[in-house]
């Protein structure tokens, strides 16, 4: 259809001014609508079609509204004042509009999150994207769901400021802190701030894909009587820096006797040797020489030094003989077998540590057990 008048008849227009029924009218409406889609308009012939759609927009029959949101509610032919008055009308009108609509600019979309109330702030949330000025008023003005589905769209554009503010606002519900966890990009800010809302879940989610500082890693991990499913030694293992998070951990006063046996017994034979070197002032080159000496007097000879207690000396000489009896060969289960043989070996020690290692060691061998079961029975 290459025109307005071959696209746009008469006798449509005449039954869509003039219809005696709300059925005939949206069906000229549609027919219209279709042909303003489908045609290429001059100047002058866009013109007529924006009159022709104030028409159907100020139609007192919701049918013939309905038909033209329907079917040029993604289309950019619909002039902006038309777009805004049907953002005004009831919702099965509106909503469409508001959720896909090309028309509307950022200052529309925002100033109607200000105003538009919960259900209009949710259609704008889920549109298939969201600008900087927009996603600022749904994280001022939106309701939690409208929030938590804008947070949840990662072609939503909120920045540092709006993700702090949405937190504030909701800090209490997981729908819109679970949203937010789970954007692909976040602001070491709200990671971090992220980390002291959320439960444990997402905290390890949170540690797991975005960077975090030595202090929020160790905030994660303060608690292994508090928060049990978050252990201090899996964030030892996941540290991109371990230097400068053992040395915080030590200005922390965490980097204890317990924590090193825990991390060997999960196989952190790296955080282990900076660890040894922090508390012992000796530099990482030389204590790595003197824990991996084939003699017997290295690895004593730097424990000591580190201050380590006696008394566990020899879970730590167990655990560092498996070590290198193990071949790590890179397989999926290279660190079970690890645990497996190590926990072994310290458990039949003669010296045994304290009451509260003992068992966290054993829970160790559980897991590693019943890892053991999972690849079996999968294979």
């Amino acid at each position: 259809m290459a025109t307005t008048r071959s696209a746009l008849t008469e006798s449509d227009i005449r039954t869509l001014v003039k219809g005696a029924t709300a059925d005939e009218r949206a069906l000229a409406a549609r027919k219209l609508c279709i042909g303003i889609e489908r045609a290429v308009l001059t100047d002058e012939e866009r013109t007529i079609a924006a009159e022709i759609l104030r028409v159907m927009a100020a139609d007192a029959a919701v049918l013939v509204r309905r038909a033209l949101v329907e079917t040029l509610k993604a289309s950019p032919v619909v002039p902006r004042d038309v777009a805004m008055k049907l953002a005004r009308d009831v919702e099965a009108i509106c909503l469409p509009m508001l959720a896909v609509s090309p028309v509307f600019t950022d200052d529309d979309l925002a100033e109607i999150v200000r105003l538009g109330g919960p259900v209009r702030q949710l259609a704008i949330a889920k549109r298939p994207e969201i600008g900087r000025k927009v996603a600022d008023a749904i994280a001022e003005h939106g309701s939690e769901r409208a929030v938590a589905v804008a947070c949840g769209n990662d072609k939503a554009d909120f920045g540092e400021d709006a993700l702090q503010r949405a937190m504030g606002r909701f800090a209490e519900s997981e729908r819109v802190l679970a949203a937010i966890a789970y954007r692909n990009v976040l602001p070491l800010s709200v990671t971090e701030r992220l980390i002291t809302l959320v439960g444990d879940s997402l905290r390890d989610h949170l540690v797991s894909r975005h960077a975090v500082s030595p202090e929020a890693a160790l905030e994660v991990a303060v608690g292994v009587a508090e928060r049990a499913t978050v252990d201090l030694v899996d964030q030892a293992g996941r540290a991109a820096d371990v230097k400068g998070f053992v040395a915080h951990l030590h200005a922390e006063q965490r980097l204890t006797a317990s924590l090193l046996l825990r991390a060997l017994a999960h196989g952190h034979m790296t955080f282990f040797e900076w660890s040894v070197a922090e508390l012992a002032g000796v530099p990482h080159h030389r204590t790595w020489l003197m824990i991996h000496d084939a003699g017997p007097l290295g690895l004593r000879a730097i424990y000591e030094r580190a201050g380590l207690p006696a008394r566990l000396f020899p879970a730590f000489r167990a655990a560092v003989d498996t070590f290198h009896a193990m071949e790590f060969d890179g397989g999926p289960r290279d660190r079970e077998r690890f645990q497996e043989r190590m926990l072994q070996r310290f458990l039949t020690q003669p010296q045994a540590a304290a009451r509260e290692d003992v068992d966290y060691l054993l829970d160790r061998m559980d897991r590693a057990a019943s890892a053991v079961r999972e690849t079996v029975e999968s294979a």
